[in-house]
């Protein structure tokens, strides 16, 4: 017995190989809201031209409805042997509203079906990604006004350079999650054309109206060609190489968070909350949410590849080849909200460890550049001769075991006569964070400046919907 939705052609059962590695219900299945409403849409418009009557079209949104309900309440029976979220559905409105839900298929193709829905999918990840990151921006932009003022060292080749504040820091990460959300709003803005309509891959002959469905189902126009609107996974592409850099931004956070709460480091402490336990040491208390987050990048990335070599060698206009789109790719997005919700979380357990974080801060020399300038400033050095000055002074203090601001005065001036005591005053980590006031720069003044004005930002933008 051949299959029923595409069996004409066809006299025998496909071998079980075959069945088994031609399903896709257990993927697309997630698919099924994306793929009722563009049905639905599709039955109005075949009725509005006159291709099918009104009273098919109500029949089978009714039906559609139907079933939409019976998902969303898991009493649908998806089955195997349909192949596919399309024919299962189909199958199903057979059933409720009989030969009427045959003619819902008129003037389009499973290719140009399955092209729309994963659009609408991928459009709907981008929305609730943009949302989470806004969420994660906000709690990031809420910490940095918190410790505007809080001083931490910062880092260069993961030693010690020069003094910043945790407020800075942080807002970092909030510079890095707008370009996340400005490439993903670039990915919504090319993705949002219809590939409805396009049936197989040449169009078709019924008087449809492409732009009607494109209306209806939110997308700015219909694509232009047919041949490349049921071949196109660029959309697909973009979404998960705006992820793969966003995750890669995520990860790089949680390898400082796996860092700084080591007990060799101890800048920052998380709560039980997002941490774990050992099961045969009692004393540990380890950043699995933070060590999880830097692994989930790898299913990411690996899934931005993964269809890129799919496609890599795929000729016009459709292949089976890209039924292979979804599965990575969804569990990718699904990974990805996932990290940016527990790094959210985070952030705003976390509490830092201020008194360790300011004596860090000074270690390592980490005011020598403030010497440097210093010297440039008031003595008119040319700063490299004023690199090699401090350079000279930095040998000293470290042949003392003693910070630069409780070297001696006598021993700076062995290296330059005309240092005076002044020279004191911006050799603290406090004083160098406050000299630091250029635009960008970590100056408490500047940090809190920053993220109120994100603050406002994002509340702007909830208002604006």
């Amino acid at each position: 017995m051949s299959n029923k939705m595409w069996g004409g052609r066809f006299t025998e059962r496909p071998d079980a190989i075959m069945e088994e590695i031609n399903v896709s219900i257990d993927v697309d299945r997630h698919l099924h809201a994306q793929d009722i409403r563009a049905s639905k849409a599709h039955a109005a418009m075949l009725a509005a031209q006159g291709i099918i009557t009104e009273n098919d079209a109500k029949n089978i949104a009714d039906g559609l409805d139907t079933i939409l309900s019976e998902i969303g309440e898991g009493r649908f029976t998806f089955k195997r042997a349909l192949e596919d979220i399309h024919m299962n559905v189909e199958s199903r409105l057979a059933e409720l509203i009989g030969p009427a839900a045959g003619r819902l298929h008129t003037a389009r193709s499973r290719n140009d079906q399955v092209a729309t829905d994963f659009r609408l999918y991928v459009r709907d990840v981008i929305d609730a990604t943009d949302a989470a990151l806004a969420a994660f921006q906000q709690v990031l932009a809420e910490r940095a006004l918190q410790h505007a003022a809080t001083v931490m060292p910062g880092f260069t080749h993961l030693q010690t350079a020069q003094p910043v504040t945790f407020g800075h820091h942080l807002l970092a990460y909030v510079e890095m999650a707008a370009r996340d959300r400005g490439r993903f709003a670039d990915a919504r803005k090319r993705l949002n054309e219809s590939p409805l309509g396009a049936a197989a891959l040449a169009g078709t002959s019924f008087p449809i109206d492409r732009d009607l469905t494109a209306k209806a189902l939110g997308f700015d126009r219909p694509m232009a060609n047919s041949l490349d609107a049921v071949s196109d996974r660029d959309f697909v592409l973009e979404t998960l190489a705006a992820a793969a850099i966003a995750a890669m931004h995520l990860s790089r956070f949680a390898e400082e968070l796996v860092i700084w709460t080591s007990p060799l480091v101890g800048l920052v402490r998380l709560s039980d909350k997002f941490t774990t336990g050992s099961s045969i040491m009692p004393q540990k208390r380890n950043p699995d949410a933070a060590e999880l987050v830097r692994a989930k990048t790898g299913r990411v990335i690996g899934a931005l590849t993964g269809l890129l070599i799919v496609m890599k060698g795929l000729p016009l206009a459709y292949q089976k080849d890209m039924q292979e789109d979804k599965q990575g790719a969804m569990e990718a997005f699904e990974a990805l909200s996932l990290s940016i919700r527990a790094m959210t979380g985070m952030v705003a357990d976390l509490v830092p460890e201020e008194a360790r974080m300011e004596v860090a801060a000074g270690e390592g020399y980490a005011t020598a550049t403030d010497l440097a300038d210093w010297l440039v400033r008031t003595l008119k050095m040319p700063f490299r001769e004023a690199h090699h000055v401090t350079g000279r002074i930095v040998a000293k203090a470290s042949e003392a075991g003693v910070a630069l601001h409780l070297l001696p005065l006598s021993q700076l001036q062995a290296a330059e006569p005309r240092i005076t005591a002044q020279v004191l005053d911006v050799l603290s980590v406090q004083a160098s964070v406050k000299s630091r006031t250029s635009y960008g720069g970590t100056a408490p003044k500047n940090v809190l400046a920053q993220a109120k004005a994100w603050l406002k930002r994002l509340e702007k933008e909830r208002k604006l919907g």
